[in-house]
């Protein structure tokens, strides 16, 4: 069994701070000499690349639907055993969502430390802290940070009416000059901020002058196996991938990419190839290839003019090779790509068809499809919609009833889907791809 500090850092809904105040917390740990991993509820790309930054340590997923008990117990149980401090960032409102962060707090006894904007209240900032700490039973609110804060004056206003077993940790100043930029999928990528490193400092020193002397971050004690793919991987050859090299963009323009999959690749015996076609590297000499999601429509000149990328592709497909291509590197495979002024970009011309941007979102929830090997998890969120001659192959469905329902696209050993698969929910059905049998 190993102990050690931890947090879960939720907030009444999106938009409240958790992410800045995790890499607060996450940075101002780290410069005092401790060890701190941080990880994420739920499907998210973005903020876990600040909170690498802030952290030093690459930020894994949590997700009870995607990873399953087993394997999120696994990922805290090996955090737990050379960290100093976890903290877990949460996913929309504590409650929101099912599985929910405070689900994922129940489950494995993680102390919230909820974090409100009290930019627009004052005394009814209590009452809201309180009904969060009491709505479930199971789940412990330990204490509470007042984000957005006016003055020092507003900061005593917010703390009225907090019962003694709901502290406030922290009253932080509204300061805009602190705010990170976003775009349509949330927060500008970390690799295209080049003050990121400044700005998490400063994060640090407010949370760190804001902090109340007496709190102490809880212990809490993570059981059970640490091998993370030891469950999942049962089912699989730990070794079905052996001497297969596969290629995997990642760039700005490639980057959605979980490090969990990376792991279940490498645990199945591939060799990892990474590129960037934005840099102008050629593909590998490679034997599968994934190309992840990422923000082609922003770099769409810049893969047009790489000498070979496109090329590279077509030779692949023609040899038959396996490629799985998500969400966005599904649109760079398109005929054209329209961006969301309507400006028309040839793609690589590879899966017949065309996508448009557009400013408002398409579609976003989790996902569960059939691949013919076998069942895998995963969720969509993207802005664009798509046009495709090519029949869906399976569908995916929401297990939370929602309407977004991605399509599955095969087209030789081409697979493309607006799906970010999580290759762990199935490494055998992964394997059995990636190595070219049905």
């Amino acid at each position: 069994m190993n102990e050690c500090q931890a947090l879960l850092i939720s907030a009444p809904s999106s938009g409240s701070g958790k992410t800045s105040v995790t890499a607060a917390i996450a940075r101002w740990q780290r410069r005092l000499g401790r060890r701190v991993r941080v990880f994420k509820t739920g499907p998210d790309y973005l903020d876990p690349m600040i909170l690498e930054r802030a952290s030093g340590h690459p930020v894994y997923q949590l997700d009870l639907f995607m990873g399953g008990l087993d394997h999120c117990r696994a990922l805290l149980a090996e955090a737990a055993a050379s960290a100093d401090l976890i903290l877990v960032e949460g996913v929309m409102g504590l409650f929101d969502g099912d599985p929910s962060s405070a689900d994922l707090a129940a489950a494995f006894g993680l102390p919230v430390l909820a974090v409100i904007d009290a930019s627009a209240m004052a005394q009814t900032f209590a009452a809201l802290a309180t009904g969060l700490q009491r709505f479930r039973a199971d789940v412990s609110v330990c204490g509470v940070v007042a984000n957005r804060v006016g003055s020092a004056a507003h900061g005593k206003m917010v703390a009225q009416g907090l019962p003694p077993d709901l502290p406030l940790v922290a009253a932080l100043p509204r300061d805009e000059s602190l705010s990170l930029p976003e775009r349509h999928l949330g927060l500008v990528q970390a690799l295209e901020l080049p003050e990121l490193d400044a700005q998490l400092d400063a994060w640090a020193d407010q949370f760190a002058r804001a902090l109340e002397p007496d709190f102490e971050f809880p212990r809490v004690s993570f059981e059970g196996a640490a091998e993370r793919f030891a469950g999942a991987l049962a089912e699989a050859d730990p070794q079905a991938l052996a001497g297969r090299r596969i290629a995997v963009a990642q760039d700005a323009a490639f980057s959605f990419i979980y490090p969990a999959n990376l792991d279940c690749l490498r645990a199945l015996g591939a060799e990892l190839l990474m590129f960037s076609p934005l840099q102008g590297q050629a593909l590998p000499d490679c034997d599968a290839l994934w190309l992840p999601g990422g923000y082609p429509e922003l770099h769409a000149q810049t893969l047009r003019q790489h000498p070979s990328f496109f090329a590279d592709l077509r030779q692949h497909l023609t040899a038959g090779r396996p490629l799985l291509a998500e969400c966005g590197g599904m649109l760079c495979l398109l005929d054209q790509l329209l961006d969301v002024d309507g400006q028309p970009h040839a793609m690589a011309g590879v899966m017949p068809g065309s996508a448009r941007m557009q400013s408002r979102l398409a579609a976003l929830g989790l996902q569960a499809i059939d691949w013919p090997e076998g069942p895998l998890r995963g969720h969509s969120f993207h802005y664009s919609t798509l046009g495709t001659p090519l029949p869906a192959s399976a569908t995916a469905h929401n297990p939370n009833g929602g309407r977004t329902a991605e399509a599955l696209y095969q087209q030789g050993s081409l697979r493309a889907s607006y799906i970010h698969h999580y290759f762990a929910s199935n490494p055998a059905a992964v394997a059995a791809f990636f190595k070219g049998q049905p």
